[in-house]
């Protein structure tokens, strides 16, 4: 079997390939074919700053590549794939904490690059070639120019050219899954949040929203959504924002308004699921789908990450409940952190969350964040039982729960009939 070997990115960007030492994950486990696939299109391949390249000899020995040869190299994966293992490198001392991308482990083979993950879900709608930034900027101009004082397009404009956020240029391109933030505060202190930090050495890669729009803003940029595009979703609650279920009269305002106009495309809100009796009200306005994020079906560990304010997890599985009895479709937006989602315990409480709240669907989202920012911050992994693996995690999934999907997307489903929302 073709040994997969070390990976560096040189002080000149250029990868190159270490024939004598065989590539290591993180916790320097030696990293084998079978857990590989070739690097996907639309990956990017990223060099780890201050992190120095690691690998392990033939007799077994770990060796560290000098500075001066160069830094550890990781991959980002497009949407669609699931990470299965971390990067192995050794921290520059003094150093600051990487940036917030899910890094995965990278290796050569017969010349090739391989890297560790799984294809979890079909990519065409979220593939970076279906994002023609020279068409987006021109469709941000004109739809900037229709609605110059609607506070949302401003900030998806924003959004979409200067993060390349997908459901923000879907405001623009008019189709699938759009993109309208509604919250500039939250009720949870993620460890991990993308766009407010708590500690100075922890920096955001996107700024908070700064304003509540009004409800008449929010219902001019999703009626065209939802009457005109294809495989239309309207979702609240994006990387950009807090959570927006703090926001609940206003969207449930807006909810009633879009539907007295129209019955198309689905109505789908991302949230900490903090409040049941806040989401009953959405539901009874007409909310058709709900992704509720988690990285537990635990509460210590989930405690841990999301350092809720005023909230606990039974309300967020309290939610869950409430939205599968309203026949409103759900998913939970599953955070994965290779050994720590794949141990024993957790996946023992995440069975039991699916089940006990009839999820309907399982999104898998790598988790973007410095290993040694999170894992001192959550419980110890030693007492979650044993590490199964990210691949062995998805195997019992499917077969533990054959009724509900298992991917990385949001599906366009309207509510079920006999649960039709009270308007």
């Amino acid at each position: 079997m073709a040994i997969p070997y070390l990976l560096y990115v040189t002080p000149d960007g250029e990868i190159l390939e270490d024939t004598r030492l065989q590539a290591l994950s993180f916790g320097d486990r030696p990293l084998k074919a079978n857990e590989l696939i070739p690097l996907p299109d639309g990956v990017t391949l990223s060099m780890m700053p201050d992190r120095l390249a690691v690998g392990q000899k033939r007799n077994g020995t770990r060796s560290v590549l000098p500075q001066s040869r160069g830094w550890a190299v990781a991959a980002l994966l497009p949407i669609g794939y699931t990470r299965t293992l971390l990067p192995a490198y050794e921290k520059v001392p003094d150093t600051e904490p990487l940036p917030f991308f899910g890094y995965s482990a990278v290796a050569g083979m017969n010349g090739k690059l391989y890297v560790a993950a799984v294809k979890t879900d079909e990519v065409r709608k979220w593939h970076p070639r279906a994002f023609n930034a020279q068409k987006l900027a021109k469709l941000v101009h004109e739809k900037q120019a229709l609605f110059p004082e609607n506070r949302i397009i401003g900030q998806h404009a924003h959004c979409a050219l200067d993060y390349s956020c997908p459901t923000a240029s879907n405001l623009f391109f008019e189709r699938w899954e759009m993109a309208i933030a509604v919250s500039p505060s939250c009720n949870a202190r993620c460890v991990g949040c993308i766009s407010k930090q708590e500690e100075e050495d922890l920096i955001s890669p996107q700024d908070r929203l700064t304003f509540v729009p009004s409800v008449e803003e929010i219902v001019e940029v999703a009626i065209t959504h939802l009457e005109k595009a294809e495989d239309a979703i309207v979702s609240f609650g994006q990387g950009c924002e807090g959570d927006p279920l703090l926001q609940w009269p206003r969207i449930s305002k807006a909810i009633k308004a879009l539907r007295e106009k129209t019955d198309r495309g689905v109505i789908n809100i991302n949230t900490n699921g903090s409040n049941p009796r806040w989401l009953q009200r959405l539901y009874d306005a007409g909310l058709d789908t709900i992704r509720v994020s988690t990285i537990s079906g635990h509460p210590e560990t989930y405690n841990a990450y999301y350092r809720p304010l005023g909230y606990t997890h039974e309300d967020v599985t309290e939610s869950l409940k409430k939205a599968a009895e309203a026949g409103v479709y759900s998913s939970i937006n599953l955070l994965c952190f290779p050994g720590l989602i794949d141990r024993e315990r957790e996946i023992e409480a995440l069975l039991k969350l699916v089940r006990d709240t009839d999820l309907k669907l399982i999104q898998l989202r790598n988790l973007n964040i410095d290993p040694e920012v999170f894992i001192p911050r959550m419980p110890d992994f030693a007492s979650m039982g044993k590490a199964l693996g990210m691949k062995k995690l998805i195997e019992i999934l499917h077969q533990e729960l054959p009724n509900v999907e298992i991917g990385n997307f949001s599906r366009p489903i309207s509510r079920t009939a006999q649960a039709a929302p009270a308007l």
